[in-house]
C-alpha cells in the first residue's frame, strides 16, 4: 500500500529473481553446447522463452509468495504450494515427455529445469526454516569465524588423511615411493594403517594451522590494530614485513615434515623460495574482505540492537504518557457526573473499569486483535454518551475482514479521544462524529470526521504521541493525514499490515 515504488525488484521479489537467474544460467549453458552453431543470441532468447513460459506458474507463485503467505491461512498457502511444485511440475514433465513432436533438446531442457526448480525451492525452504530457528540454537550462534575456520581445517585434514591412507598400496596412486591422494575410502586399509593415518592427520593439521596462524594474525592484529588505526598503506607494509619475517621459518618446518617427500616434495627445499611467501600473502589477501565484512556485520548488528533498544524504550515512555492521558480525561468525566449527582455514575464507573482493564492489560501487548480495538472504541463512546449533556450524532461503520492481521494497541482511540475533547465536548450546538474502519488481509484504513467550534492548535499530547508511535511501530508503512475546514476536522490513518 504505502511503499517506495522505486525499490529494486531484487529486494522486493527476491525469490522470483532467483528463479529467473536460474533459468538464465540454464540458457547460457544450453548455448555453450557445440550444436549451437554460432546463433548465440537467438538461441539464448529462444531458450529463455521456453523456460519462462513452461515455468510461468512457478514464477507467478514466487512473485505472490509473500503476499499469499501473509494474507492467506496456512492451509490455503500450503495447498497453493503443493499445487505448484508437487502438481504442476510433475504434470509438465508428463506432458513434455509424452509429446514426441517436441525436439529432444527441449524435452531435456524442461526436465533439467524442473529438477533445478525443485532443488532451488528446497534450498529456499531450508533457508527459511534455518533463519526461523537459528536464533534458538545458542551453540550455533556461539561459533565465531575463527572457530568455523578451525573446524573446517580439522574436517579437511581428516578427509585428506583418510584418502591418503586409503591410497597406500594402490598402484594407481602409490608407486616409486611417491603417493598421490586419490578419491578413495577403504575402512579396512585405514584400520590396518592406523599409524600412518594418525601421522598424516597430525601433519595435515600442522600444515593448515600454519596458514590459520596468518589468518588469526590478520583477524586479531593487522586489521583491528593496524588497518583501522593507521590506514591501508601502513597495513600493506606491515603485512609484507610480517610475511618476510615469518615465512622462511614456516617454509623450513613444512619442508621437514615426513609426508613432504612421500607426497612428492610439495614444499621446496629452499625455505626462502618466494612461492612460500606468495602462499602467506594469498591467505592475508583472501581473508581480508571476509574479516572486514564480518566486522561490518557485527558493528551493524550492534547499531541495530541499540536502535531497537532505543525504540522500545521510547515506546514504553509513550505508553506511560498515554495511560495517564486516558485516566486524566476519564476522571474528569466522572467528576462532572458526580457534581451533577447523576444516577448514571455507577454505570459510568463500571464502563470505566472495562476500559481500564483493557488499557492496563492489553496495552502491554505488542499487537492486539482489531476486534478488541473496535470494542474498546465502542465502550469509550458509550461512556462519553452517558455523561454528555447534548447527545451528538455518532456513526461508526465497520468493514472488518475475519483474517485482519493484529495491530498495535491504542492507536485508533487517540483520534476518537481527540474528536471528543476538541470537537464534541466544547460544542454548544449540535455536533457530530463519523467513524469509518475498513480492513483487508494486509491493510487498515480508519477515518475520523467531527465538528468543532474552537481552535485545535493546542491539541495536547494525543496526536503527537500517535505520530511518534506510528514512526516507531510502522516505519514506512503508515500515513496519517489531518485537516480542518469549515468547522470540520478530518483525520485519516492508513496502515500497511503486510
Amino acid at each position: 500500500m504505502i511503499r517506495n515504488q522505486s525499490v529494486n525488484i531484487i529486494f522486493r521479489k527476491p525469490d522470483s529473481f532467483l528463479f529467473a537467474g536460474l533459468y538464465s544460467w540454464m540458457a547460457v549453458f544450453h548455448i555453450l553446447a557445440p550444436s549451437s552453431g554460432g546463433r548465440h543470441w537467438q538461441l539464448f532468447f529462444e531458450t529463455m522463452a521456453v523456460l519462462l513460459v513452461s515455468m510461468l506458474p512457478v514464477l507467478f507463485f514466487t512473485w505472490q509468495r509473500e503476499k499469499w503467505k501473509n494474507g492467506w491461512s496456512r492451509k490455503k498457502y500450503n495447498i497453493a504450494w503443493w499445487c505448484c511444485f508437487a502438481g504442476y511440475i510433475p504434470l509438465l514433465l508428463l506432458v513434455t515427455g509424452a509429446n514426441e513432436e517436441l525436439p529432444n533438446s527441449w524435452r531435456q531442457l524442461v526436465f533439467m529445469a524442473s529438477i533445478f526448480t525443485w532443488l532451488l525451492e528446497l534450498l529456499l525452504v531450508l533457508n527459511s526454516w534455518y533463519r526461523q530457528r537459528a536464533g534458538q540454537w545458542q551453540w550455533f550462534r556461539a561459533i565465531s569465524l575463527e572457530k568455523a575456520v578451525l573446524i573446517s581445517i580439522g574436517i579437511i585434514a581428516l578427509l585428506l588423511s583418510l584418502m591418503a591412507t586409503s591410497s597406500i598400496g594402490n598402484p594407481a596412486y602409490d608407486s616409486n615411493g611417491q603417493l598421490l591422494i586419490g578419491f578413495e575410502f577403504k575402512p579396512g586399509r585405514i584400520i590396518g594403517e592406523f599409524g600412518s593415518f594418525l601421522a598424516f592427520l597430525l601433519q595435515f593439521l600442522f600444515m593448515y594451522c600454519c596458514g590459520y596462524g596468518y589468518f588469526i594474525l590478520n583477524s586479531k592484529l593487522l586489521v583491528p590494530m593496524v588497518l583501522r588505526l593507521h590506514g591501508a598503506l601502513i597495513y600493506t607494509l606491515t603485512a609484507l614485513a610480517t610475511v618476510s619475517l615469518s615465512y622462511p621459518l614456516i617454509g623450513f618446518l613444512l619442508n621437514r615434515l615426513p609426508f613432504n617427500d612421500k607426497l612428492g616434495s610439495i614444499f621446496p627445499a629452499n625455505p626462502f623460495q618466494l612461492e612460500n611467501a606468495f602462499g602467506a600473502i594469498l591467505i592475508l589477501l583472501l581473508s581480508l574482505p571476509v574479516i572486514l565484512a564480518l566486522q561490518w556485520s557485527r558493528q551493524n548488528n550492534r547499531i541495530m540492537a541499540l536502535e531497537k533498544e532505543k525504540a522500545e524504550t521510547e515506546l514504553d515512555l509513550l505508553k506511560q504518557q498515554l495511560n495517564p492521558h486516558f485516566f486524566f480525561n476519564t476522571l474528569n468525566n466522572l467528576y462532572a457526573l458526580s457534581l451533577a449527582q447523576s444516577k448514571q455514575t455507577p454505570e459510568s464507573i463500571l464502563q470505566l473499569s472495562e476500559l481500564m482493564r483493557y488499557v492496563i492489560y492489553k496495552a502491554k501487548d505488542n499487537n492486539v486483535n482489531i476486534r478488541d480495538e473496535v470494542k474498546y472504541i465502542e465502550d469509550y463512546i458509550r461512556l462519553q454518551q452517558i455523561r454528555l449533556k447534548r447527545h451528538p450524532n455518532i456513526q461508526f461503520s465497520k468493514e472488518v475482514v475475519p483474517d485482519t492481521p493484529p495491530v498495535a494497541p491504542l492507536l485508533l482511540i487517540v483520534l476518537v479521544e481527540n474528536a471528543f475533547k476538541h470537537g464534541i465536548e466544547p460544542a454548544e450546538s449540535n455536533s457530530f462524529l463519523e467513524l469509518q474502519l475498513v480492513t483487508t488481509q494486509n491493510s487498515l484504513h480508519f477515518t475520523c470526521i467531527n465538528s468543532f467550534e474552537e481552535s485545535l492548535e493546542g491539541s495536547g499530547i494525543g496526536l503527537e504521541n500517535l505520530r511518534r508511535r506510528l514512526v516507531l511501530l510502522y516505519p514506512g508503512k503508515h500515513l496519517l493525514k489531518t485537516g480542518k475546514e469549515n468547522h470540520i476536522f478530518k483525520a485519516e490513518l492508513e496502515l500497511d499490515l503486510s
